[in-house]
Parts: structure tokens; sequence; C-alpha cells
């Protein structure tokens, strides 16, 4: 059984709507993929909050070690893991005020799909955000 994601159109919509985004595995090295990605849609205008333990900051934000370390809503939980560790993100995800969770390209995880989706959840899987972001702005 495949994830199905959204339409395109409702991702434009999630898009347009969301302000806040917690990025989980937010690396501070420019030249990493969650480092570039987040940095084009800081500048978008979405507030990035960096979730990773190992870092103090990253594009200028203090960094949380756990989603459960944010305040107030999260639109979107943007997830750069490996996919075998999406299920405990979910878990925590399950645990907090947010919207909708996003596991970067190339990261799928049925179990946590179907553990979030069971609730009630909008989950999208193995699309990048700044690539949804292009294609529906």
């Amino acid at each position: 059984m495949a994830v199905e994601n959204p339409s395109l159109a409702e991702i434009g919509a999630i898009l347009k709507k969301s302000k806040r985004i917690a990025v989980v595995g937010l690396s501070d090295k420019p030249d990493r993929t969650s480092y570039m990605v987040s940095e084009v849609m800081q500048k978008a205008g979405y507030d990035i909050i960096p979730v990773n333990p190992t870092v103090d900051q990253v594009l200028g934000v203090k960094a949380v070690a756990s989603l459960k370390d944010i305040e107030g809503h999260i639109d979107i939980v943007n997830v750069f893991r490996r996919s075998e560790q999406l299920f405990d993100v979910a878990k925590e995800f399950d645990e907090i005020d947010a919207d909708v969770f996003w596991a970067q390209q190339g990261l799928v995880n049925e179990e946590a799909s179907t553990f979030l989706k069971d609730k009630g959840n909008t989950v999208i899987m193995d699309l990048c955000i700044k690539v949804a972001h292009a294609l529906t702005k």
C-alpha cells in the first residue's frame, strides 16, 4: 500500500494558509538540503522553527530540542529524518498542536502515515516542500 498525498491544489491551499513551519532535523550546515530548503521557505515569508537538539540556532532562529518545546500553534511539521525514524516523529507530532505532518522527498513510512491519518491528521510524504511551494504559488 502506497502513501497517498493530498492533491496539488490541496497542498497549495495548505501552503497559502500556513505561516509557521517546524523543521525536524534542520541542520546548521548551509550545504545540507534541510538548510537550503528551509532558507528558501524562510525567504518566502514562513516562520521557520529549527528542531534539532544538536544545534543552538539555524537561520538566525534559536533551535529547540523537540516539537514539545515549541510554544503555540504549528502549521506544518516538515521532517528531514530517515524514513525509519518517521514513526517516532509522528508520535511526538500527535502530542502537539500542529496541522500537517510533511516528510521530505524520499521519505516514506506507511506506519506513521496510517497512525496520523487514522487520527484525522493531514499527512504529506515523499515531497519536497520547496518544490511544492514553487509549483503552487
